[in-house]
């Protein structure tokens, strides 16, 4: 196969409707809550007692408000974590929130999280275990069964579900049990009967897990991929931990550096399209813990995540704890409000762009088409985009601003039904009289938030060094610098870094020795 052939095989490579819906969406919460909130737990066996679950103010709509105020578009909930315990009415188990004080036990907080949910505009999710460290049946072919049957639950009786989100954490051998061998493809099968729309994450095929829980997001990060098994045999490994503080490096042994590159791919002969997703807590724990409300994310780190992983072609999805109380703690809601408020100033003064100079242009797909960001809200395809009419080596656009002003990043979007393509670019900007490079970047894909030192210009260059065929530009967005704080990438970006490479050293040193004690 040649090249060029490879290339059309890449580019054939596109989303499904579900998801173009989540890469719209790019930015959803995780609400972990239920019997280790009450034990002060991460992890808890099964054998608690339901009698703990009794929350005193518990309130829902809070959790909703706060994280749609931080700008999450989805919440997924723990509707059973491993320990078994359902926060649901469920026919399956007696031990759930009906064998609990709360509410005399007629309470439902799947329930409340989803009518919350609707009333507010949030998109609702679920997370259920497949490990169940409380069911008898687990270990046996009987368990799916059972298994199932929460699925359908939870599928059928609280509306629209936006995503299902299947964990591959697993520890039943310190049990004393056997490992479950779960039938995902069953699993798949409900859940697109009963709820098309969702999108299956995780241990899932349309959302992949980034390989770590630090919230660190790789930086060139692509959506075409080898047709891989990204299934539970490295989740259970390196995911959620019992106790874990939950700081762990990046996994790229299983998952890879850059698992979309040229170079990775010619390995390969079947791809698929699967964006990654950045799963993280805002504290060390999944679950609340009194002892960590020092040591909540600062709100530079949360914007530091958010720009690598929203601005960086992946997904994030941050899990905010409520407290025994039922409700988001104090210090948790500040931190979001800080966040948002920093957030939304960064976008705060888009600039206008008067001229536009780039390659000519394929019929009907102009130019001036990048500057109108929109789609389609059924079937979330762009509704307008730029593409060069002939295949180049490198692609140069220019941007005339309506005025010199200080500027600090650009937003740039790919028109991803045509597959990723744009494999590496920089940004220039016209200072005193000369273009100067402030920013370099590998991929664009869905979402590119590129930040840079501020600079005073009237003028913007985006030089697309490397592309596979020709780029199909959906939108770029031009913006001020804001008053409100600090560029997240000045100096945390120095610190985060160092501590990234600083890991990398070490996963090189230990290849190295490793490969020295094979020879």
């Amino acid at each position: 196969m040649t090249s060029v052939e490879r290339l059309k095989l890449y580019t054939s490579v596109v989303p499904s409707r579900v998801q173009r819906s989540i890469q719209r969406d790019n930015f959803n919460a995780f609400i972990h809550y239920g019997l280790n909130t009450f034990a002060n737990k991460e992890w808890s066996d099964g054998t608690l007692s339901p009698e703990i679950f009794n929350p005193t103010n518990q309130d829902a709509e809070q959790w909703v408000k706060v994280l749609k105020f931080a700008g999450a578009k989805g919440i997924i909930f723990t509707a059973k974590h491993h320990d078994g315990f359902c926060m649901w009415q469920t026919a399956t188990t007696d031990y759930s929130v009906k064998s609990s004080p709360y509410l005399d036990g007629k309470g439902d907080v799947v329930k409340e999280v989803a009518a919350a949910c609707k009333k507010h505009g949030v998109k609702f999710g679920i997370y259920l275990s497949p490990w169940d460290r409380n069911c008898p049946l687990y270990g046996s072919a009987e368990y799916d069964d059972f298994y199932v049957a929460q699925l359908k639950e939870l599928l059928t009786g609280y509306g629209e579900i936006f995503a299902v989100w299947l964990d591959g954490a697993c520890g039943a051998a310190s049990d004393g049990k056997p490992v479950q061998k779960y039938d995902f493809n069953r699993y798949y099968e409900v859940i697109r009967k009963l709820q098309p729309k969702a999108v299956i994450s995780n241990c899932g095929p349309d959302v992949r897990w980034v390989g770590n829980e630090g919230g660190f997001a790789r930086d060139g990060e692509w959506c075409v991929i080898p047709e891989m098994d990204y299934g539970t045999q490295s989740i259970i490994e390196q995911s959620q931990h019992e106790e874990s503080e939950n700081m762990k490096a990046p996994s790229v042994e299983m998952f890879g550096e850059e698992l979309g590159s040229r170079e990775m791919l010619e390995k390969y002969s079947e791809f698929v399209w699967s964006p990654a997703e950045v799963d993280v807590s805002i504290r060390p724990g999944w679950f609340y813990h009194k002892s960590q409300d020092h040591r909540i994310r600062s709100v530079n780190n949360l914007l530091y995540i958010y720009y690598t992983a929203v601005g960086g072609n992946s997904l994030l999805l941050l899990n905010v704890p409520p407290d025994a109380t039922g409700r988001l703690n104090d210090a948790d809601v500040d931190r979001l409000v800080r966040f948002a408020d920093r957030k939304n100033a960064a976008f705060s003064k888009p600039v206008t762009v008067d001229g536009v100079t780039a390659p000519v242009h394929e019929e009907g797909f102009k130019p001036k088409n990048m500057f109108r960001f929109g789609f389609d809200k059924n079937s979330f395809e762009s509704t307008g985009y730029y593409t060069p009419k002939d295949e180049a080596d490198s692609y140069e656009i220019t941007l005339k601003l309506a005025k010199t002003c200080k500027v600090d990043k650009l937003r740039l979007i790919e028109n991803v039904s045509f597959s990723q393509r744009v494999e590496s670019f920089r940004i220039e900007a016209k200072v005193n009289g000369k273009f100067k490079t402030v920013y370099y970047g590998k991929t664009i894909g869905f979402n590119r938030i590129a930040f840079f030192r501020a600079v005073r210009t009237d003028e913007i260059k985006i030089v697309i060094d490397s592309c596979r065929l020709k780029p199909y530009i959906e939108y770029v967005g031009v913006f001020e610098q804001d008053k409100k704080g600090k560029n997240p990438h000045a100096s945390p970006l120095k610190s985060v870094m160092k501590a990234i490479h600083r890991l990398h050293n070490i996963r090189a040193a230990k290849k190295k020795a490793h490969t020295a004690s094979d020879g």
